[in-house]
């Protein structure tokens, strides 16, 4: 059970044809680098020929048909769940009625093992298409939106600055009110690195007023946000421009991949470790198969600035990169994920301070349905993805409502909610989570040169404790929307 609720949580286009990885031939945001010429070997000093790699090709296999298989592998699975679980559910309508019964079992066990299917099936059919942009040049803007983050924003700059990115890159620091020294720390930063940065200054509280502030002084076709404490890879814009300028034309935003930075503080950043490394990269993974990336969070993603201008900028919202996503994808646009585009940001440190992220995180997903329904996108795979959304709550309330209290029940004795036929998704859990570790470690880190933490204390508590935090915030966060409680940015 708590497998399925830990996963779901433009100027110029050139219009030069390139083959995409579903087999179709699209246009892209740029035109195609000449392949270099084929390296040459030498052997014993004597002979000299063109090394020609070979390559197996797989057969080809849309994206609409890994939907059909993925769709068709969870109807099984689900059907199969109710044929072995049928003795639990005579069991529970015994004792109380079926409504009652039925109920359980679904949010407890069909619910959240058909998520956890539909899920891997599409992780394991999950192919990321060639960059065919290896170094593009296009002219970009990072906007650092900040509010009294004097610690960090010089590191944060100084990161932007040493990315291997070729083209010309504008940084521009969208202060929001800092009463503190975070003018000060970027204007010497930028001084003592020699590098441009424009402040501009929005006194209205709230991270959407200042994003859009300094919207209005974009001048490129690209934008990426970033918060004021992320840390970016060297090759991060690189690779996230890379996806864009790789992808059909119709995309208007990549989001990267964004991990912790502190995690080596206590238990609470280690769990978070594995939760960004594993959790929210499998379901960014997911979506980003099926071209509706959910979420462009603004602490590292990739935006058209034409696009985002047209659906009207950054909505007043605690969740507002969330509805800007979901405003992006409403016409038909697409949305993708750049798994190797990395960044790193620091966790919360504190409970307090976790319990109330997952809370607003929880109820930005609320304000994305709010905005723009999942019925209302255009595109069917983009419905679909959205309307997953519409079932986390369901989870949310399976997990802490239900399969608490029956684990608790389960110790005391009583295996009437969980028994041993609910606690054989452990097995199941861990070879998800054990395959995706493979992935990560050999496709994203190993391409980075990156090294994969052990951590496997951390990586314990996450598999066994970590929803039963997640849970109850997010909880907490679906009714602050309901009854329009007062919203808290921190």
């Amino acid at each position: 059970m708590g497998v399925g609720a830990a996963f779901l949580k433009g100027a110029g286009r050139d219009m030069r044809l390139l083959r995409g990885s579903d087999g179709q031939v699209e246009p892209t945001h740029a035109p195609a680098t000449t392949p270099a010429p084929a390296p040459t070997s030498t052997l014993s000093g004597t002979a000299r020929w063109k090394a020609t790699p070979v390559r197996l090709r797989l057969p080809y296999v849309s994206v609409a048909a890994k939907f059909t298989m993925a769709m068709t592998f969870t109807l099984g699975w689900v059907a199969l769940s109710v044929w072995i679980s049928s003795a639990w559910v005579d069991e529970l309508d015994a004792l109380t009625g079926p409504v009652i019964a039925w109920t359980i079992v679904v949010l407890v066990a069909y619910l959240p093992g058909a998520i956890v299917a539909f899920l891997a099936v599409s992780l394991v059919l999950d192919r990321q298409p060639p960059l065919h942009m290896e170094s593009p040049t296009t002219p970009l803007t990072v906007i650092i939106a900040a509010r009294n983050e004097e610690r960090g924003i010089g590191e944060t700059i100084a990161a932007i600055s040493r990315t291997d990115y070729a083209g010309p890159v504008t940084i521009i620091l969208a202060d929001n009110g800092s009463t503190d020294g975070t003018c000060d720390v970027a204007r010497k930063t930028a001084a003592d690195l020699d590098i441009s940065l424009q402040i501009i200054s929005e006194l209205t509280p709230g991270k959407s007023n200042a994003l859009n502030t300094a919207l209005e002084h974009v001048e490129t076709p690209y934008l990426v946000t970033v918060d004021a404490d992320t840390i970016l890879h060297l090759e991060s814009l690189r690779r996230l421009v890379s996806r864009l300028e790789s992808a059909p034309s119709d995309t208007a935003a990549v989001a990267g991949t964004v991990l912790v930075g502190n995690s080596r503080v206590n238990l609470l950043t280690k769990m978070q470790e594995w939760d960004y490394y594993l959790g929210i990269a499998a379901v960014k993974r997911m979506q980003g198969l099926y071209q509706a990336t959910l979420v462009a969070q603004g602490a590292f993603s990739l935006y058209l600035t034409a696009e985002v201008r047209r659906v009207g900028g950054w909505p007043d919202a605690i969740g507002e990169d969330i509805v800007v996503t979901w405003r992006l994808m409403e016409n038909g646009e697409r949305v993708l994920f750049e798994p190797t585009a990395v960044a790193f940001t620091d966790a919360p440190v504190r409970l307090r301070h976790f319990m109330r992220q997952r809370a607003r995180w929880a109820r930005g997903m609320m304000e994305g349905i709010a905005a723009v329904p999942p019925w209302r996108q255009t595109r069917p795979l983009t419905r679909f993805i959205a309307g997953l959304d519409l079932l986390i709550p369901l989870l949310d309330v399976g997990y802490a409502l239900i399969w608490l209290p029956g684990l608790v029940l389960f110790f005391l004795g009583y295996p009437v909610i969980v028994s041993v036929w609910t606690l054989a998704v452990l097995p199941i859990t861990l070879l998800v989570y054990g395959g995706l570790r493979t992935f990560q470690s050999r496709h994203v880190f190993g391409s980075l040169n990156l090294v994969v933490r052990r951590n496997r204390f951390g990586y314990v508590a996450f598999l066994l404790g970590y929803q039963v935090l997640c849970s109850p915030a997010s909880l907490a966060g679906y009714a602050q929307h309901l009854v329009g409680a007062r919203r808290r940015w921190s």
